[in-house]
């Protein structure tokens, strides 16, 4: 009698052959993403092994697109119906009347309060239409127009906050209310970084306009997370990072034995009370040791071909300006850092819109395109997620007095538009819709927590498996809501 179970398993030569090939193809994959996997330095259980990045997780929950974020955030809410959300529409209707059923009863801010009537008003920029992915560029960003193939613009994002400083930092850390983490902190928490000498999570500001609106802290801040996971501003100058230079008559010797001390002190202090926060403090003085050395040669442009400067645009060449920041994310993305934060200011037109967006737009445009091709040639942009956009838009109908050549804009969080590039996101696609008023989202809307859920995803992690216990409760930075957006995604 034949032993059907034998049969059932046996293989002939090229069923054998078919099979092994599978698995050698596999195991070569296997080989491109995780260098270090037949080394035995690296495993994967759950996914591939983060214990030596000093992270919470001990692996990712599911594979990872994306090694890094550079986050361009233009704060003030800038206008997408200057930028990238084309309606002719509100120009074919200036200075009608917003129609009551297109308004209905949404939220306004206390600025429209004295205001009786809400004209429309269009763009007074020209629009045209790229033709491979069908969106809308504006005259006023033609360097981020040429990256279209290489972007993947949101035309349908919303927002539950009207007002600056809970829009952003919902926008941040998940919450109106100041307190919570922000994304920096929970990817440096759960994470970790694979370059012990920079901080796992840097922040950076610029200026679009000699008094913008300013940023509050809270925005880059840890939240109830250990301290040393709360972002470093690196400032521009000579000294980028404040009291990090040793003082008068203190050199490196002198300095690591004071660390040395305070360190046994610090144990004993531990052995005692058992606050884990000392073990915070000591991680940010080991960092700050270790950046003395770092922090200048990451600052050091010298080494920078003209080229580029030239790429970036003739603010390269300024530190502290937008394009100097976006040269110098680069530079940190290259040493892989994984969470570094651009905050360019200015982006808040009530009034003289249509002068000032033009100031704003001029100081972005170049440089973000510059980032996004820059990290192209160099082979980084594959695994770095790069995101362009504000807290919320603006009002398609005029605030205050509304002329041929001036008027202004309000706060609008029904709507407005960002654009991603790299990390896993798929390129040269435009997604969500408005109405023709660009007053409410029609079509694929993409809510905050949607947005943070959908970064974390990019990098490794379910955005409802990252949590840490405050009183009594499991935090995370979508709170209980959030949805990754697959329709995005590579």
């Amino acid at each position: 009698m034949f032993d059907l179970q034998k049969i059932k398993y046996q293989q002939n030569r090229r069923e054998f052959l078919n099979t092994t090939s599978r698995g050698i193809g596999a195991m070569a994959l296997a080989s491109l993403m995780f260098p270090d996997l037949a080394s035995g330095k690296s495993k994967i259980s759950s996914t591939t092994n983060l214990i030596n990045q000093g992270g919470v997780l001990k692996g990712f929950h599911h594979l990872p697109k994306a090694k890094r974020v550079i986050y361009l955030f233009q704060a003030g809410g800038p206008s997408q119906i200057e930028l990238f959300d084309y309606k002719p529409e509100l120009t074919k209707r200036w200075g009608q009347e917003m129609p009551d059923s297109i308004r209905g009863k949404q939220r306004l801010t206390g600025m429209l309060a004295a205001q009786s009537s809400y004209p429309l008003v269009g763009s007074q920029f020209p629009f045209k239409r790229h033709p491979r992915t069908g969106g809308y560029f504006s005259s006023l960003v033609p360097h981020i127009s040429s990256i279209a193939d290489d972007i993947c613009m949101v035309n349908s994002m919303y927002t539950e906050a009207i007002n600056h400083e809970p829009a952003i930092v919902f926008m941040q850390s998940g919450s109106q209310q100041v307190g919570r983490p922000s994304i920096g902190s929970w990817m440096s928490y759960g994470l970790g970084s694979p370059n012990k000498n920079l901080p796992s999570f840097i922040v950076l500001h610029s200026r679009g306009k000699s008094e913008p609106q300013n940023i509050n802290m809270q925005a880059w801040n840890n939240g109830f997370l250990p301290s040393h996971h709360q972002g470093v501003r690196f400032r521009s100058g000579t000294d980028p990072v404040l009291y990090l230079s040793n003082p008068k008559g203190i050199d490196e010797k002198s300095r690591r034995r004071e660390l040395d001390y305070l360190a046994a002190l610090e144990a004993q202090q531990k052995s005692i009370w058992g606050d884990s926060e000392i073990d915070s403090k000591l991680n940010q003085y080991e960092m700050a040791y270790r950046m003395q050395t770092s922090v200048p040669e990451v600052n050091d442009l010298s080494d920078e071909p003209d080229y580029i400067f030239d790429m970036y645009g003739q603010d390269a060449r300024k530190p502290g300006t937008f394009a100097a920041n976006c040269l110098m994310a680069r530079r940190l993305a290259e040493r892989d850092v994984p969470f570094i934060q651009l905050y360019h200011m200015g982006w808040d037109q009530h009034n003289s819109l249509p002068h000032e967006i033009q100031q704003l737009a001029y100081s972005s445009d170049q440089a973000s395109a510059a980032l996004v091709k820059d990290l192209k040639q160099r082979g980084l942009l594959e695994d770095t997620l790069v995101i362009w956009g504000g807290e919320f838009g603006r009002t398609s109908f005029s605030q205050g007095p509304l002329t041929k050549d001036n008027y202004g804009r309000d706060h609008h969080p029904r709507c407005f538009s960002m654009w991603m590039a790299g990390g896993g996101i798929q390129p040269g696609i435009v997604h969500g819709e408005t109405d023709e008023f660009g007053y409410n989202i029609v079509r694929d809307g993409i809510h905050v927590h949607d947005f943070q859920a959908t970064l974390l995803h990019l990098m490794g992690i379910d955005h409802e498996l990252l949590t840490y216990k405050h009183q009594g409760r499991r935090y995370r930075l979508t709170d209980v809501h959030g949805t990754v957006v697959n329709d995005i995604l590579a």
